[in-house]
């Protein structure tokens, strides 16, 4: 049965844990990784500052070869990351036994994952691989997924998910509609550009884990 689990790991036990260096109170998320190969190359936010070059907020480590500046909204950013296969740590495990990252999120005191194995023993390989290597993991939760968790909620990241609820709860999504982005930003203290986000990436997830097992219906040629 698919199981997840959640760990942690010392903020400076992981590449990008070198920003809280010089940004001490952000938060930074990465997205969701599923391994390919020696492909390592996820996307991730960095929330709570505003800086003038928030790349020069990571100073060099031997795990990254390059992080790169996307987009950015307010106080939040979104960058790409690629990472040396060479280096060991907590992805390039993931990669190697084939178990998907479904997210993580740091701060100045750890880091904290949560993935997902086909089975308990896939959870299992990742952890003895990690002992292995000497990376200072700690499994906090384990367990299995139930189809209602597989299909929605473990599609969202909490923000996302934070997000969606109020929006609906405050009928953002009646015509009319009854709340602006604008004051569901306030009762979440970000920006309206970051609900935007949350929600068109999170009403994404659930669409994608919704139709995904939808044939597509016969064209009409008339």
């Amino acid at each position: 049965m698919a199981t997840e689990a959640t760990f942690t790991v010392p903020s400076d036990q992981f590449p990008l844990g070198t920003v809280f260096t010089q940004l001490p109170d952000v938060t930074v998320e990465l997205e969701r990784l599923i391994p390919a190969g020696d492909v390592v190359i996820p996307y991730f936010w960095v929330r709570g500052t505003a800086v003038d070059d928030i790349e020069d907020a990571f100073t060099d480590h031997p795990g990254v070869e390059r992080i790169q500046l996307v987009d950015s909204v307010a106080d939040e950013y979104l960058l790409r990351v690629e990472w040396s296969v060479e280096y060991d740590d907590v992805l390039s495990v993931l990669t190697e036994v084939d178990v998907p990252l479904v997210g993580a999120t740091g701060t100045s005191r750890q880091w904290t994952f949560d993935i997902r194995g086909d089975t308990r023993s896939d959870v299992a390989a990742f952890h003895t691989r990690c002992r292995e290597l000497e990376i200072p993991v700690t499994i906090t939760e384990l367990h299995a997924l139930t189809p209602l968790e597989t299909e929605t909620e473990s599609a969202l990241t909490e923000t996302q998910e934070e997000a969606l609820v109020l929006a609906y709860n405050r009928g953002y999504f009646e015509s009319p509609r009854e709340v602006t982005m604008e004051e569901i930003g306030d009762e979440l203290g970000i920006s309206p550009q970051a609900v935007a986000s949350r929600l068109r990436r999170g009403i994404n997830h659930i669409l994608g884990h919704t139709l995904s097992d939808v044939s597509a219906p016969p064209r009409d040629e008339t």
